[in-house]
């Protein structure tokens, strides 16, 4: 009869891969939510009201902005050393910074396009030119997780 035994580190190694995902998910969750207001803020129009009305332009705006935002906080804890504060503290960082980033280049790139997204976000059908927004908000999100590597 074979017996298995468990590593005399098992419960350890457990507990403190339990303890990594909920802070990791309290960390995420803290960042995209964050990362939802100022979406929010720094765009024409109250956005989750619009989303909420079904507006398909915002919401595609809004979910775009969360999934970048999602591509940062991953590479945050990927590259983190193996030490949990430390990784904490870098997706915290690297988050906020993230956000900040978006937010900016967004805008930038809405004023050089003369896309006017109050008017995009509004609107009841598809618009093609929330395209380039959503490409700018991946792409940020690209470039951010990348620059962590």
């Amino acid at each position: 009869m074979t017996i298995v035994a468990l590593g005399e580190d098992y419960w350890s190694v457990l507990g403190h891969g339990v303890a990594a995902i909920a802070l990791y998910a309290i960390v995420g969750l803290a960042l995209i939510v964050l990362g939802f207001f100022v979406l929010d803020w720094t765009t024409p129009g109250p956005l989750r009201t619009l989303v909420q009305a079904r507006r398909p332009n915002a919401a595609a705006i809004a979910a775009s902005g969360l999934v970048s935002l999602s591509f940062v906080v991953v590479m945050a804890i990927f590259t983190s050393s193996g030490d949990l504060l430390d990784g904490l503290i870098k997706t915290l960082v690297f988050g906020v910074l993230g956000i900040l980033a978006q937010a900016i280049s967004v805008r930038v790139i809405e004023l050089v396009t003369g896309i006017d997204i109050g008017a995009v976000l509004a609107a009841e059908r598809f618009t093609p030119e929330v395209l380039v927004v959503v490409g700018a908000h991946v792409g940020m999100g690209l470039i951010t997780a990348a620059a962590i590597l």
